[in-house]
């Protein structure tokens, strides 16, 4: 059977990875020292590995995260007062996500709450689990033309799916009674099922007057508060300087 043959009924198949390692293997007379089995192990290794590339690629690819560049591996504990070595470890396991567990990040602005998420994302991702970014006013806009065109109910179905929702801004605009609605509804699809996380300028402690709603808040709060992590940043250093060149 030829080379030629053999690539093309892995394009089929939909194997590059394999492909792609048999080609390397092909062309280099190392691998022939190796036993057929230890040769084949190293093919199916680089497809597995390939496959775990595009599948992270797409996750990150949709969370739309503000910082693209964000990783965990970036994060200067120098310029952010509040931030724990270890809670942050512990953050990176990604253990609180599969449990359903939330974490609420406040912060001045320009202290890293939105890099330090985005960085939590691209772990999530990494860790084959999907995400999505967004910040409070556009999805509060987003929910009220799903009101408008009757696809409200479904687009929370599809929220409820994404194993880890990272809200930013939150607190930035006053909330109308609607959306107060929206985001409870939003938070009850998720609450001990899959994890929030909630970035604002303002401490969760001032969150129940800001919805201005006893009724509604309590319910809010309770679905945030219970079963979160919590990040107080005081920065040193604006961090909008420090990621200017890291956007893309």
């Amino acid at each position: 059977m030829s080379t030629q043959l053999v690539l093309d009924m892995l394009a089929r198949l939909r194997l590059n990875g394999f492909a792609e390692a048999l080609k390397l293997q092909m062309s280099s007379t190392v691998f022939l020292e190796l036993a057929f089995e230890e040769r084949l192990k190293i093919l199916l290794e680089r497809e597995l590995t390939h496959r775990e590339d595009r599948r992270m690629s797409r996750l990150w690819r949709n969370c739309q995260p503000k910082y693209r560049t964000a990783i965990i591996e970036d994060i200067d504990y120098r310029s952010r007062g509040g931030l724990d070595k270890s809670q942050l470890a512990s953050l990176a396991s990604c253990d609180w996500i599969r449990e359903g567990l939330d974490l609420l990040i406040d912060g001045a602005c320009g202290s890293g709450k939105t890099y330090l998420a985005c960085a939590l994302a691209h772990q999530a991702c990494r860790a084959g689990l999907s995400a999505w970014y967004v910040r409070a006013p556009r999805l509060f806009d987003e929910l009220k033309l799903c009101h408008a065109d009757g696809t409200f109910r479904k687009r929370l179905a599809e929220i409820a799916k994404i194993q880890l929702l990272i809200i930013d801004d939150f607190t930035i605009n006053p909330m109308g009674a609607r959306e107060r609605n929206d985001l409870l509804e939003l938070l009850d699809d998720r609450v001990g099922n899959r994890s929030t996380i909630v970035m604002s300028q303002l401490s969760p402690q001032n969150w129940h007057a800001y919805l201005n709603d006893p009724t509604l808040a309590d319910a809010i709060m309770d679905r945030l508060i219970h079963r979160s992590h919590k990040i107080h940043l005081e920065s040193k250093e604006s961090m909008r300087k420090r990621t200017a060149g890291k956007k893309s």
